[in-house]
């Protein structure tokens, strides 16, 4: 049987989104200024440097509720952005490989496509390991009470 999230679950994405789209725009625009002015893999690692430390404290404080935070929060979350990086990176890197010469509009659009798909794996990921509430356990149906925790 197929199990629906939660609505603390669905609350929390939704804050994500909010959040994480909004540093994703305007990262987005920081991209656009920024072409010319450097290479693009240069500009897309510097605007994710800025945008995850913006972006994480946003999480953890409005997405998540949760009062961890620090330089270990930072680390964890860093290397989900690593991830995404990539990811984003390797899809603009493909869009030249296809068109050598891509407009603005399909660049912008294969980047959102892209940071969206990573953040929704990077939401599953600080959900349940960087900003999860180890204070809150929840329970398996047909197992005993475990310690793993779930994030409000």
């Amino acid at each position: 049987m197929i199990q629906l999230p939660s609505r603390p679950a669905v609350a929390a994405f939704a804050r994500f989104v909010v959040c994480g789209g909004g540093v994703g725009l305007a990262s987005s625009g920081a991209l656009v200024l920024l072409d010319g002015a450097m290479p693009m893999v240069v500009a897309n690692a510097l605007i994710t440097v800025v945008s995850t430390l913006l972006a994480t404290e946003l999480h953890g404080r409005v997405s998540f509720r949760s009062e961890r935070g620090g330089w270990r929060v930072h680390l964890q979350s860093a290397l989900t952005v690593a991830v995404c990086y990539a990811f984003t990176t390797a899809a603009l890197l493909a869009l030249h490989t296809v068109r050598a010469d891509p407009s603005v509009v399909a660049e912008q659009a294969v980047y959102l496509a892209a940071s969206a798909l990573a953040g929704v794996g990077r939401f599953a990921v600080l959900r349940a390991v960087v900003f999860a509430d180890a204070r809150r356990a929840y329970r398996v149906p047909g197992l005993p009470r475990t310690s793993v925790a779930m994030a409000a």
